[in-house]
């Protein structure tokens, strides 16, 4: 089979019922709560639902929001969705859905019910129904309202759909089994009375449907063949089944998956909601957020992402993935598609004594080594230049091979330098500038003699360098498990430094036409990007570290 073949029990159950006869015809549905902004867990989501429909000719795959509960719903949060799957590069065509688009339907399936005498209004307070619903171990007990004959049922429920009741008086209830050994089943909610305006009726509906009655009745209604969800539904798989088979409509199939988690990252929607509306990040695409916007922010490709997706894979049980086999994959993908640049993060002064004063040199780099065709661009070299402070040690230890006084290196691309002198501040001893000398038969950086140098630094033109400021971003979380740390705070789980921004830095003038979304490889640095909200102009440049250069995935899979 070959290695980028997607494959896992339910691709395998598709293929089966096809093979079969069972369906003819495939439809999955891609089905978020437009409450908040989709993460790199709900990823696996969409590669699953949208990849079967583009892997089988017969099979297409729905967007529907099941946008039931309008005090956390809005219309950002909808085309925010949108806009990530496409760029994971996903389509619905025209099957943009919305369970608001089936409220008259499913208003008529539960009076239906009411008929059948299997649906009734409770008037219950909330706190009673909580109280009367049992335990695992304890069966609950019937609402003195559970017998209301279907006439009275469908007043109070007309009444409720015409706002007459306020939230709270009335709920309506599937009239199941009290003793259910499964509680979903205890006589769940159906409906309830909201005083909330919603993101696409507005207050044409002061009763929305609860998520379990709404969500596999949108699947019936769509003909959705392979309703796929996580394992947490597996409980609510009967009254999903419930719903449908006592309304003798089309039947979905609802299959279970685990979910897929990642280290050191908080997936919990509330506690992402938290995260935002605390401050304790700039918004939903902050870089260090998982979000899916948040990561094409920050450089993530759709390509490493969806190739992540792969290699987790689609399981029975839930799997929290390493985030080292996340950044693997984003180097992997970076490395073939990022040019190539020279940048100075923390810049000392570097001066050539013995280089011609008006002299400018114009050195060919390749784009991208990995990519023939990515073409060479020109450097400007000169007798000023900016080093890095940590490529220079005025006591350096024994293993310190970079510059020092008396050593010479080799500048990228450029040639062979010693240096010479070291001027300081006379007050504060502040290192201000080194001066060095070059040997001008070493352009390239290889010496006629044959002698060897053990280090090789980057450089930028002092006089062609500009000016950027970049932001270094670090995990947003020290703790592996930030999720279900046991009576840890957000606060206590976050990284402090999970950012530094450097307003100094100098980079290579080719940057100046840098845009959002094409990765940049600062040499010896890392992988970069433009930002997409503070770049506005080659006068304001702003690159954020996608990811270092190190893979810590690699290391870890050759000792195992």
């Amino acid at each position: 089979m070959d290695a980028n073949t997607n494959q896992d029990f339910i691709r395998d159950i598709v293929k089966e019922d096809l093979a079969s006869g069972k369906h003819q015809f495939i439809t999955t549905r891609f089905p978020p709560e437009p409450n908040g902004y989709l993460h790199i867990g709900h990823a696996a989501s969409i590669c699953l639902n949208f990849g079967i429909a583009k892997e089988n000719e017969s099979a297409k795959c729905n967007l529907r929001f099941d946008d039931t509960n309008p005090s956390k719903e809005n219309t950002e949060f909808v085309e925010a969705i949108k806009k990530d799957i496409q760029w994971l590069g996903f389509d619905w065509d025209e099957r943009e859905y919305f369970a608001s688009d089936y409220f008259q339907k499913l208003y008529g399936f539960a009076m239906t019910l009411i008929s059948q005498e299997k649906a009734y209004v409770d008037s219950q307070t909330q706190d009673e129904i909580r109280a009367n619903r049992g335990t695992l171990t304890e069966p609950g007990t019937d609402s003195p309202y559970r017998d209301r004959n279907p006439q009275e049922n469908t007043k109070l429920l007309e009444e409720m759909r015409s706002g007459i009741h306020r939230p709270g008086s009335h709920v309506l209830r599937a009239k199941i089994d009290m003793a259910s050994p499964n509680l979903n089943m205890r006589d769940p909610v159906m409906y309830r009375i909201l005083d909330t305006p919603h993101h696409r009726t507005g207050n044409e509906w002061p009763i929305y449907p609860m998520y379990d009655f709404a969500h596999g009745l949108s699947d019936s209604i769509e003909e959705v063949t392979h309703s796929l969800c996580t394992m947490e539904y597996e409980d609510h798989r009967p009254l999903y089944e419930w719903f449908i088979d006592e309304l003798k409509v089309f039947k979905s199939r609802q299959i279970e998956f685990g979910k897929i988690f990642l280290s050191h990252t908080i997936l919990s929607k509330r506690n992402l909601s938290k995260l935002v509306e605390s401050k304790l990040v700039s918004g939903w695409n902050d870089p260090r957020m998982p979000t899916i916007s948040g990561m094409r922010r920050l450089g993530y490709t759709a390509d490493s992402i969806r190739e992540f997706c792969r290699r987790v894979s689609i399981t029975r049980r839930w799997n929290t993935a390493e985030i080292e086999l996340l950044e693997h994959c984003l180097r992997e993908d970076l490395n073939k598609k990022s040019n190539r640049a020279l940048a100075v993060l923390r810049p000392i002064k570097l001066v050539i004594e013995n280089y011609p004063e008006d002299q400018v040199e114009y050195l060919e780099a390749a784009n991208n080594p990995q990519d023939g065709d990515s073409g060479t661009r020109k450097i400007p070299f000169s007798k000023e230049l900016f080093i890095e402070q940590d490529d220079f040690m005025e006591n350096p230890p024994k293993k310190f091979f970079r510059l020092t006084v008396g050593r010479e290196v080799r500048l990228r691309y450029g040639y062979l330098i010693t240096c010479t002198e070291i001027i300081k501040d006379p007050i504060t001893d502040e290192i201000l500038e080194l001066r060095c000398t070059y040997d001008p038969e070493t352009r390239g950086g290889n010496a006629p003699d044959g002698r060897k140098v053990k280090s090789t630094i980057h450089w930028v033109s002092a006089n062609h360098s500009i000016n950027a400021e970049v932001r270094l971003y670090e995990r947003l979380c020290l703790d592996p498990e930030p999720d279900i740390s046991d009576g840890n705070s957000l606060e206590t789980v976050l990284n402090p430094n999970s950012l530094e921004i450097i307003s100094s830095a100098k980079v290579e003038p080719s940057l100046k036409e840098s845009t959002p979304g094409n990765p940049i490889q600062f040499e010896r640095l890392g992988y970069f990007c433009l930002d997409s909200e503070d770049s506005n102009s080659s006068n304001n440049l702003v690159f954020n570290r996608t990811v270092s250069l190190r893979d810590s995935w690699s290391k870890i899979q050759s000792q195992t």
